[in-house]
């Protein structure tokens, strides 16, 4: 079925866009939510001026992921992890972590637009693909770094075994010790 679109759809298209759906997309979806309209050049005609203003608002959009790409080239963030002896963490990094750690460095990236292919378990660096648009990626290195409280060499151990008590541990003042 074929319909005029009245607003932008993720990849379906753009406002004025004449799209072939099915049917019940159609009937179900669209037309209800008034998202599309029959394909008449009464319609096509109003919606030309729409059509512009979503075209000149998409390239403008373009444009700007394209600089925050550009920015994005050359950056290494790093993630400070809980991990044991061998490099393993006790949890993982994944996009969530990574996204937060682009946005303390002052860019203005959403979890969704960071992609991996699984997440990282072990201390290591990373490249990391940063997806802002269909056209538009970038690559970013992380680091997953030991984090400063999980140190297990630095432990401090007790200098005395368990329930053997010193000079300066008992209470002298104490008439029943």
């Amino acid at each position: 079925m074929k319909l005029l679109l009245k607003k932008d759809i993720a990849k379906l298209g753009i406002v004025g866009d004449v799209v072939n759906v099915s049917p019940g997309y159609a009937r179900n979806y669209l037309l209800p939510q008034h998202l599309a309209t029959q394909p008449t050049a009464a319609n096509m005609r109003a919606l030309a001026e729409e059509r512009a203003k979503a075209e000149e608002r998409r390239r403008l959009r373009r444009e700007h992921l394209s600089q925050v790409a550009e920015k994005l080239a050359d950056v290494e963030v790093t993630i400070e992890a809980a991990a044991n002896e061998e490099g393993v963490l006790y949890g993982s990094v994944g996009p969530r972590e990574v996204a937060a750690a682009l946005r303390d460095e002052g860019h203005d990236i959403s979890t969704e637009s960071v992609r991996m292919h699984d997440t990282i378990k072990r201390l290591d660096n990373v490249v990391v693909d940063v997806v802002l648009a269909d056209e538009i990626e970038a690559t970013v290195k992380v680091w997953v770094v030991r984090s400063k409280g999980s140190d297990t060499d630095d432990v401090d151990t007790l200098d005395q075994p368990r329930g053997t008590e010193t000079e300066a541990d008992r209470d002298t003042d104490d008439p029943h010790g």
